[in-house]
């Protein structure tokens, strides 16, 4: 721990851990969300696993430090995610965790309505859904997308209203025993180690839970770009959780990186059978007119000015998602070789999530 950070002599009943990276922008915002909250069961802290960052975070969190003394900084060397949530799992002392995404703001009850539905729910890990809220027309049609089963495949973490058992949850609380029983975060992956997490945790008949009493508000991507690594990082990383725990791939999953691989495979054998041109072309319709379609309906719910620049961001979740999967298969499966460098790097410096 940093030996400047002022130590609580009392015992926190819940401990909320944050690995950031260069969050200046965003990181007292996050924290002091955070600060505000009313533990139902006593005193809480706020561990902040810190990426060795390099943009100033660290001296907003040093006089953040000083103010607070529940709010404590660690280092963590490996700057990833899962490192850095183990690390501070490791320094917590509370009887739950909650982690906490620098990149996310939260509702003054959030604390509270972890505590409450892991009570009420007996699970062993309960969440809410993943909403985000962009910046900008990039950034708000980023977020319109993100909340569209066309984007994500129906997944439910992205359904605001949901409430019920499921397979992964965004974030996470967790009684303390549950990494006793299963460990911790598998520190290889650069992504995908929550659902790597809720994956050996469900499959000891642990309980995931979603609530949308959870209310949180993730700040998504604000670059066409970076939302492209972004999720071909995605997909690239569940080629190894795959393959890791021998899972049968869904066909949400799949789906992405056969279309890509279709994309580029049937103008390839056109040469030799001229009519598999027309599927290549029929396969290109029948998605513009999804992809137009889809942007409408989303558009028509968010707001019209962003319907313009929708088909792109659709294409970046698809494209990026289909080709990080298939290099996936590549590297992992075919060559059995260790990760690509460009599928590690972050994709933005304020990486988290």
């Amino acid at each position: 721990m940093n030996p400047t950070t002022p130590v609580d002599k009392t015992v926190p009943a819940v401990s909320m851990v944050v690995p950031c990276r260069n969050e200046r922008d965003g990181i007292e915002a996050c924290l002091r969300s955070l600060l505000r909250q009313e533990s139902p069961s006593g005193d809480f802290e706020i561990i902040v696993a810190d990426g060795m960052s390099d943009d100033g975070t660290r001296d907003i969190l040093k006089w953040l430090v000083a103010e607070h003394p529940q709010l404590h900084v660690i280092d963590n060397p490996g700057r990833i995610v899962s490192t850095g949530l183990n690390a501070a799992i490791r320094a917590a002392r509370g009887n739950i965790i909650i982690r906490i995404d620098a990149h996310s703001v939260y509702a003054l009850d959030y604390l509270q309505q972890c505590v409450a539905v892991l009570r009420e729910t007996g699970a062993d890990n309960v969440g809410g859904p993943w909403i985000a809220k962009g910046k900008g027309l990039i950034g708000q049609a980023i977020a319109a997308a993100f909340q569209s089963p066309f984007a994500v495949g129906g997944a439910r973490s992205h359904d605001p209203g949901y409430e019920g058992v499921v397979d992964t949850v965004y974030l996470g609380c967790w009684p303390r025993e549950v990494f006793d029983r299963i460990g911790l975060f598998d520190e290889e992956l650069v992504r995908n180690q929550d659902d790597e997490f809720n994956l050996r945790l469900t499959r000891v008949k642990g309980k995931v839970w979603q609530s949308p009493r959870i209310k949180s508000w993730y700040q998504p991507r604000e670059s066409l770009l970076a939302l492209f690594r972004q999720y071909m990082q995605y997909g690239y990383w569940k080629v190894r959780v795959i393959q890791k725990h021998k899972l049968p791939a869904s066909v949400r999953h799949l789906i992405p990186g056969l279309f890509v691989f279709l994309l580029v495979a049937l103008p390839l054998l056109a040469f030799w059978w001229p009519l598999i041109g027309w599927g290549w072309l029929g396969l290109v319709a029948i998605y513009s007119v999804s992809i137009v379609s889809a942007s409408a309906v989303t558009a028509a719910q968010w707001d019209w000015k962003i319907f313009p620049v929708l088909p792109l961001v659709f294409a970046c979740y698809h494209f990026g998602y289909g080709c990080g999967f298939l290099r996936g298969v590549w590297d992992f499966v075919i060559w059995r070789r260790g990760p690509n460098r460009t599928c590690t790097e972050l994709t933005r410096p304020s990486e988290d999530h």
